[in-house]
């Protein structure tokens, strides 16, 4: 067992680093001062402390890696600034951090480092095999394999603690007098399992009221402009001509997919082992259980492939199918009838060949080329490329064929782009992208001439809910006398609908969610009816008919869980709005532009 734990040395050493990294600055960072010097020293200050640029780069390195982990497109460039923003902020937290450490005069004993050592492991310790007996954490196991640690995996297991320990008193310290109590729980419990249930009447009065039985006068509208002139904002626009080269696999591409399905199909046809197949070629998560689908449904699956799937001989692959998620290969091993099929199956996504990917950036490359030199419709037409010109705003840039284009947005709308003037070839996950500035205007508020007709309408929907609140009035006057919803409603005209049931927290069929419908249903008793009330620009007569009371038991059972939930909830908010705090009084010095756009050193970063 000795040498099995020896062995796991490399592991702890790694498991140690990225606990103590996780750690570090409450889930927000990386290097424990800032104060390491390298590279580019100093990138700034915080209260007179540098701002190394090797723990910033650090920072920077490791934000790039996990975004470009979870997404399969290259990061863009308006990417590359949000993560370089990010990381400088999570570099002065860190120093923030350790100056608030210092300030409150944190500090750690050996004593502490020693027992923690041996009776609070790093987390991922947890699930470490060579830890574990019959499937469970052992701790005299882990105990064992400190005391014969060599001395570099102790210095480790050292620094470690005694980085995360102060880090720990001061989290303490932060999120102390958090008390969340039983009743608090409850209540929240409460609003997500207690239901109700309710007839009523909805007036609808943009219908039952006609436009003419309310007068707007001139003064109305000119007080409904001043009071509500944020609403009439219109944020800047501009004319551009876009041209858009898609990423998306052309016929040629999708040929070359198929006519490799063919060939693995044949690979099958000839003995080879479906499963075996579909491990080595499938691209599909199922890859790794040999393809296997499981059981599906009749009209579970895209058109194409559920008429494969509920017409295919049993236990012969079939011919390629296509769909949006790729090329398939389907083996139906058993059906039940029309209604049901096991299905294992060998995917291939549609995706560009090399030659078609080099081809694609290289007509990128030229746009960029011709667009230096002539207008974008001028190169689009050298390259047969097709140039649109439309309007485009500054708070949603879209543009058909390449969709959001916020990198080019900014572009656009920048100060010193000027008009006829090319931009470089962006890129978002479905294209690469160029446009030619033509026309820009300004932000402005829209005159109340231009916004009478919308004012208009906000007036009159405000006049004819209050003409359905008083037909609401005359319904209630009648039930007040005793009789039922049911009775007067066919009276006036209303149907008597139903809802529910329903929690404070669900959409109430008809009545909505979080409103005041929703929650005067949950004031009434059984059989109850209410006021009338406004929500969603309608107004509603409610009537209780069910009620149905959380479930104290249940919700005692899961107390313990849901009380470290919301404790854990609770402090992660408290910590956020103290790092902010520290941030906003400190003296913070951000030098990066004057000192890296000086030097090649940022050909350092990872490449786009």
């Amino acid at each position: 067992m000795m040498q099995q734990l020896r062995n796991s040395t490399k592991w702890i050493m790694i498991l140690t680093f990225l606990a103590f990294v996780a750690l570090m600055v409450f889930e927000w960072g990386a290097d424990i001062s800032g104060r390491t010097s390298g590279g580019f020293g100093e990138i700034g200050r915080v209260n007179g402390t540098p701002v190394a640029h090797d723990n910033y780069m650090r920072a920077y390195r490791s934000l790039y890696d996990q975004a470009q982990a979870a997404q399969e497109d290259p990061i863009t460039n308006a990417q590359v600034t949000e993560l370089e923003n990010q990381a400088w902020d999570e570099t002065v937290a860190n120093i923030l951090i350790q100056q608030e450490l210092e300030r409150r005069g944190i500090v750690v004993t050996d004593e502490e480092i020693r027992n923690a050592a041996l009776f609070s492991p790093p987390p991922d310790a947890y699930t470490n095999p060579a830890f574990q007996t019959d499937g469970q954490f052992d701790l005299s196991r882990y105990q064992q394999f400190v005391s014969v640690s060599d001395p570099m995996v102790r210095m480790e297991l050292e620094l470690f603690y005694r980085s995360i320990i102060p880090r720990g008193k001061l989290l303490r310290q932060v999120s102390s007098g958090i008390h969340v109590s039983d009743r608090e729980l409850w209540d929240m419990y409460r609003e997500q399992n207690e239901t109700a249930s309710v007839s009523y009447i909805s007036f609808e009065p943009q219908f039952r009221v006609s436009d003419d039985a309310i007068e707007i006068t001139a003064r109305e509208v000119s007080d409904y402009y001043d009071d509500n002139r944020e609403d009439y904002y219109i944020p800047a626009s501009a004319n551009v001509v876009s041209v858009a080269i898609t990423k998306a696999p052309t016929p040629a591409d999708t040929a070359a997919v198929i006519a490799r399905a063919e060939e693995i199909r044949q690979s099958v046809l000839g003995g080879e082992d479906f499963a075996g197949v579909a491990a080595r070629e499938s691209q599909g998560p199922t890859a790794a259980d040999g393809g296997d689908v499981g059981i599906v449904l009749k009209d579970d699956l895209v058109p194409s492939m559920d008429s494969v799937v509920f017409s295919a001989r049993l236990n012969r692959i079939t011919e390629p199918v296509t769909a949006s998620s790729g090329v398939h290969l389907l083996e139906v091993t058993d059906r039940w009838g029309e209604d049901s099929a096991r299905v294992r199956h060998i995917v291939l996504n549609l995706e560009r060949t090399d030659d078609s990917e080099i081809a694609l950036f290289t007509l990128a490359d030229s746009l960029e080329e011709l667009g230096q030199s002539m207008s974008l419709a001028e190169a689009a037409a050298i390259l047969g490329l097709e140039a649109d010109t439309l309007d485009i705003i500054e708070t949603r840039p879209i543009v058909p064929g390449a969709g959001d284009v916020g990198e080019g947005g900014d572009w656009v709308f920048e100060p010193e782009t000027v008009i006829g003037e090319v931009s470089p070839v962006f890129e978002n996950s479905v294209s690469f992208y160029s446009m030619e500035l033509v026309s820009f205007d300004a932000a402005r508020y829209l005159t109340e001439a231009e916004a009478e007709s919308a004012i208009r309408a906000s007036i009159g929907v405000d006049k004819k809910v209050a003409l359905a609140f008083d037909e609401a009035e005359e319904v209630l006057d009648e039930i007040r006398t005793g009789r039922s919803l049911s009775e007067v409603a066919p009276e006036f005209g209303l149907e008597i609908r139903d809802a529910g049931p329903f929690t404070r927290t669900q959409f109430a069929f008809g009545l909505g969610r979080f409103n005041a419908a929703t929650g005067t249903a949950f004031g009434l008793e059984v059989g109850e009816v209410s006021e009338a009330v406004e929500a969603n620009g309608n107004v509603f007569v409610l009537e209780r008919t069910a009620s149905e009371p959380a479930d104290s038991l249940a919700w005692v059972e899961q107390l313990e869980t849901q009380h470290q939930l919301e404790f854990a909830r609770i402090r992660q908010a408290r910590l956020t709005l103290w790092i902010e705090a520290l941030r906003e009084a400190a003296d913070i010095v951000d030098r990066r532009e004057q000192v890296l756009s000086s030097s090649d050193e940022q050909a350092a970063a990872p490449p786009i």
